[in-house]
C-alpha cells in the first residue's frame, strides 16, 4: 500500500527545535528559526558586500560598527554605539573600533573625558560604495517581491517589540 503524498499542513511548523516548538506557542519556534536564518544571512551579506565595496577583512560586526559611525555623519559614544547595536559586550565594539582605526575609516576623539568615534572622509566613502551595492543586488531584489514598504516596518517593529521581551527573558534568566 502507498502512502500518501504529505501536504505541507501536516508537516506542522517549520521550526529548527520540535522540542520548543511542542510548546504553548509554536509560532514563536517559526519566528526563532526565521530569525536565525535571517540573521546568518545577514552577517554573510554585509561581509560580502563590503569585501565587494573594498574591504574584505571586516566581519559582519565591523560592519555594523562602520554603519552606526557613520550614522548622521556625528562622532559617537562607544557606550552609544554598544546601546544602539544591543551589544552588552563593550570590548567586541572596541575591537572592531580599533580594526576600522587601522584601516583608517574611523577616527577616535574626545567629546570632555569621553571618547568618540568619527567617520573618515575613507570610511563615509566605504560606505557609500556599499549602499549603491545594495541598492544594486538587494534593495531591487526585494523590491520585486513586491512587499510594502509599511508591511516591513510593521515587521521591523514587531522584530523591535520582541527583542525587548527576549532582554527581558534574558535578564530572568540570569537571575536564576
Amino acid at each position: 500500500m502507498s502512502e500518501r503524498p504529505r501536504s505541507s499542513s501536516d508537516l506542522g511548523p517549520i521550526v529548527s527545535s520540535a522540542h520548543l516548538a511542542a510548546g504553548a506557542l509554536p509560532a514563536l519556534s517559526e519566528f526563532e528559526f526565521g530569525l536565525i536564518l535571517v540573521s546568518h544571512a545577514f552577517h554573510r551579506w554585509m561581509v560580502r558586500a563590503m569585501a565587494a565595496a573594498g574591504f574584505p577583512d571586516l566581519s559582519a560586526l565591523d560592519v555594523l560598527v562602520l554603519h552606526n559611525v557613520n550614522h548622521r555623519g556625528k562622532a559617537k559614544r562607544l557606550a552609544d554605539i554598544c546601546l544602539v547595536l544591543n551589544i552588552e559586550d563593550t570590548h567586541l565594539v572596541t575591537y572592531a573600533v580599533k580594526k576600522l582605526e587601522r584601516l583608517r575609516l574611523v577616527k577616535s576623539g574626545k567629546a570632555g573625558k569621553e571618547k568618540t568615534v568619527a567617520i573618515t572622509p575613507a570610511g563615509a566613502q566605504a560606505c557609500d560604495r556599499y549602499r549603491e551595492i545594495r541598492e544594486g543586488l538587494l534593495v531591487q531584489a526585494v523590491k520585486g517581491l513586491g512587499f510594502e514598504e509599511g508591511r516591513l516596518s510593521e515587521l521591523a517593529a514587531a522584530m523591535r517589540a520582541l527583542s525587548g521581551h527576549y532582554d527581558q527573558a534574558a535578564r530572568s534568566a540570569a537571575s536564576l
